[in-house]
This record gives C-alpha cells, structure tokens and sequence, in this order.
C-alpha cells in the first residue's frame, strides 16, 4: 500500500462519524500488531531493489533512443542501427543479431515494409539480441547500451539544433495534453513550429504549411474511396486552402504520398507538370518554388492524412527545402501524430463513458447525477470536469472544460484523495452522499475519475450496487484498452463484427464489447 492507500483504508475502516479516541485506539493496535519478519523485509528490498533496476535500464533506454534519434522524428533507421551493432565485439555477433532481427520481424510485422524502429521496437530489438547472449541479460544490454552510445556523435552547432527544435517538438504534444478538447490549438502549435523553424534554420524561407486528413469519400465515390480534407493552413492561405477537398482523381502529388507512405519533394514545381494549384488566381509565372508532401503515420505505419509545405510565397531564388529541413518537418509529423491521435484518445474515452452511463441509469434508480473528470498532467494533479449527466437523461460534454484546483475546492477534497489513492472514496458534499470512483492509465495512475450522486441515499440497494461494480469493471476495462490502442503497433483484436468499421466514431462498441465477454465468463 502507498501512503495514501493506506489513509484511504483506515478512514473507510474507521467511518466517517468516528471519534478522535477511536481512531487513536486503532492506531494504538495496529502499531502493536503489525509485525513484519526478516524474510518479507528481505523480499520486500529485493523487489524495490530489481523494480529501481528496471526504472533505471528503461530511463538509460530511453536516453540512448534520444540520442540517436537527433531531430525528434520519432523513429530510426533500422538498416543503420543494424549496421552499427554488425560492429559490436568486432563483428563477431552477426549470427545472434540476425536472429534477434528475424525475431523482431516476426514481433512487428511492418518493419518488414518500413524498416523504421519505434522506441519501443528499439528497445525489443536490444532485449532480443541481450537474450541471445550466454551470461547475464541485463549485463549485456548494459554493454550494447554503453557501445551504441559511444557509436553517435554531433558537433556542438548540430547539438544546439537539436535542442531547440526537440523544445518546439514538445510544444506541439503540450497543446494537446492542455488544450483538453480542441484541435485548432494543436493545428497552431504545428503552423508556429514550422515558422519558428523557417526563420531560425531555413534561411527565414515564406513557408506555407497545411494540414489534410483522409475521409471516407461518400460525396462522390466515383472520384475514389477517400478524399483529403483540408483541416489547417497558415493564414495567408486560408481563402485557398481551408476546407477544401482533394479527391483522387484531380492533379497533385499527396496520394502519392499517400500510396508510398513515405515523402515527396518536388524542388521546382514549375517543371513537375502535376501539381496542384489552389490558389488559381496567381499567375502562371508565379508557380514557382519548391513543394513537401509528408505523410501522417498511426503507430502501426497506416497513413491517415499528409503535411504539406511549399515556398511559393518566398521571392528568394534558393528556396529549395534542405536535407535538414526535410527531416525536421518528418519530425514535425511525427510530434502532430502523437498530438492528434491523443486528441482522439480523449474523445474516444469520453464516447466510451457515456455509452457506459447509458446502459447504468435505466438499472440505478437510486444514483441522481454522474460527473465525470480526467487528471490534467503536472504536478498539481487539478481535475477537469469532461461530462455532467442526470437520472433524466440529460447529458452534456463540456466544450470548454471547467478545472478544478484542490485549494479552491475543499468540499471535492474526495475526489483529490481519490486520484492519490486509487481507491474508492465515499463522501457527503452538499447534502448528498457521493462515491468517486477512480479510472487508471496503462501504469496505474489515476487518469479519470467518475463522482456518483446518489443523494440522501446511505447506500445503494444491492442489485443496483451490484450493476454499478459491473459497469466500473467494464468501462475500466474498454478505458485500458482506448489508452492502449494508439500506441500498439500490432493489429488489435476484434471481437464484434462491427469493430473494425466502427473506429474513431464508435468508441462505445468497445463497453459493449467487454460487456458481452464478461457475460461469455459467466456462462
């Protein structure tokens, strides 16, 4: 038990109409009783000992992937990283990291096709190797950790480089971990970071920049199955570029991109022959510069939209993108993936709760209102108020969130402890008798929470109480499973029909789904 579990347990053991002398009396005896022997203390400092071990390799992992991977774009090169370990212990290993590449394959299948490791397959891949070693596992991946390190190195300019550049990074995935429901912030954190860029490293080029998402094409599907929405410009091309909708079968090169997964750079549009222009008004001689089409990639390396760059407002006569610069703007993708796909992640939650607070009312008489909180990150662990719903079937998802600070709230002081506990915590605000209900992320942490109302009510009436366990089981369960489906790089696994076309619009297949396999245990 951490500390605040364990406030948690003694104050619902004690209840909450205790008095002083009792709750001293309790302390009194379990200071008394409460003996550990030698052997669970042995065992107990081992453990902490191996799981500060493992803490530290990870971080050292982490570090090394960082290192390597200079302009943040998120993934590297899985030839050169091969390359590189082919000289490890003088090149004397090369059967074992044929073997553990072979392995890795099998383990993620698209690297086979894209041949680009994540930090997580970097790591598999150095575990894989480690394992094929005779001796100690963790001693080896030690040695291939400290060789790695020594294999990489960037002159004091490229270092600052990429410093600043991995800060603008970082601003992008801020914005969505902050903005709490809206993409146009995320979409100006994009366009400010290749500004930025543009002035600092790209000889302070005129960028336009914009930002097409695929769509399931039902306008005119003759024109193909899917279609690019422009969702985000820079302002200048707003009356150009925003919202407008390029289909397969018109001039241009980002289904290309698209099609080939991979970027696309034109250094002279004027002499390609198939671009297309959205700004029509612009002379013909004017259709000069250089144009980036980049592709926008999911964990599993599927393309969901492009970034799109050119210089045609620039004047210069070298407004070419460098190697660099291409880079970067991979990068760049990489950082709005992460951001978007985050944005989905918290709608898709938000989906999934509703669903399930849908199949509890009808069951629950006696609970009056749901609230429903995600834990914003930082230290101060403030909660933001996402949906309110009642027993009369009104609901409402906040567009602009309302935050809750502790200080400022010290009646939902429950739900505070709630977040430290991880425990379900029972409370009387305003009259009314409340359970909060925390909801934890993949490293079980509080990520959410859900505060039930349920009035003058002590407790809730069996079979509701019963209903209410079997609804926090599920949704926990679909919850895990929302957090986790971006970051898999695998298939997932389905188990309604529906599923796969189901997707970002129906998060609540998902309660459904635990649902029915819950009820298949119970058969």
């Amino acid at each position: 038990l951490t500390l605040p579990q364990f406030v948690q347990l003694m104050e619902t053991f004690v209840g909450q109409d205790s008095s002083l002398p009792t709750v001293e009396r309790l302390i009194a005896f379990i200071k008394e009783e409460y003996k550990q022997t030698e052997e669970e203390k042995m065992e107990q400092l081992e453990k902490v000992h191996h799981m500060s071990q493992v803490a530290q390799r990870k971080l050292l992992l982490e570090a090394l992937f960082e290192k390597w991977d200079t302009n943040g774009q998120g993934f590297l090169d899985l030839k050169e990283v091969y390359a590189i370990l082919s000289t490890f212990k003088g090149g004397m290993e090369t059967r074992v990291l044929m073997k553990a590449k072979e392995r890795l394959c099998f383990q993620y299948p698209q690297l086979s096709r894209v041949e680009k490791l994540s930090p997580k397959a970097f790591q598999t891949f150095l575990h894989l190797i480690a394992s094929e070693f005779t001796g100690n596992k963790d001693e080896a991946v030690d040695n291939l950790v400290e060789f790695l390190t020594t294999s990489v190195e960037q002159s004091h300019w490229e270092s600052l480089q990429s410093l600043t550049r991995r800060k603008w990074l970082q601003d992008i995935q801020q914005e969505a971990e902050t903005s709490r429901a809206s993409m146009e912030s995320v979409y100006k954190a994009v366009l400010k970071v290749i500004s930025q860029d543009a002035e600092t490293h790209g000889g302070n080029k005129k960028i336009s920049a914009y930002i097409a998402l695929l769509e399931e094409n039902q306008l005119s599907p003759e024109q193909g199955q899917v279609l690019l929405r422009y969702v985000a410009c820079t302002a200048d091309d707003a009356p150009y570029v925003l919202n407008q909708v390029l289909y397969r079968d018109m001039k241009g090169i980002s289904f290309a991109a698209v099609d080939e997964g991979r970027p696309i750079h034109v250094p002279r549009v004027q002499l390609h022959g198939n671009i297309h222009f959205w700004n029509s008004d612009r002379p013909v001689e004017e259709r000069k510069g250089s144009l980036l089409v980049l592709p926008l990639h999911d964990a599993r390396w599927r393309v969901f939209g492009i970034l799109g760059l050119d210089t045609l407002r620039d004047q210069h006569e070298k407004n070419i993108f460098l190697t660099h610069e291409i880079i970067f703007y991979q990068a760049v993708s990489h950082a709005f993936s992460k951001a978007y796909h985050h944005m989905c992640t918290r709608e898709n939650i938000l989906q999934m709760a509703l669903t399930a607070l849908d199949w509890l009312y009808p069951r629950t008489p006696s609970i009056h209102t749901v609230t429903m909180y995600l834990v914003e990150p930082g230290k101060d662990k403030a909660l933001c108020k996402m949906i309110t719903t009642d027993n009369t079937g009104q609901k409402e998802i906040h567009s602009s969130p309302v935050l809750l600070l502790r200080e400022e709230n010290l009646l939902r002081d429950y739900l505070f402890k709630c977040t430290e506990s991880l425990e379900v915590a029972l409370a009387p605000a305003r009259g009314e008798q409340h359970i909060a209900v925390p909801l934890h992320d993949l490293s079980r942490q509080a990520h959410g929470i859900f505060d039930i109302s349920i009035g003058h009510h002590k407790k809730l009436p069996p079979q509701e109480q019963k209903d209410l366990q079997k609804m926090l089981k599920v949704a926990q369960a679909a919850y895990l499973e929302i957090l986790q489906r971006p970051l898999k790089e695998t298939e997932p696994t389905y188990v309604l029909e529906a599923e796969p076309v189901a997707n970002v619009r129906h998060a609540g297949f998902l309660f459904h789904r635990f649902m029915l396999q819950d009820l298949r245990k119970c058969v």
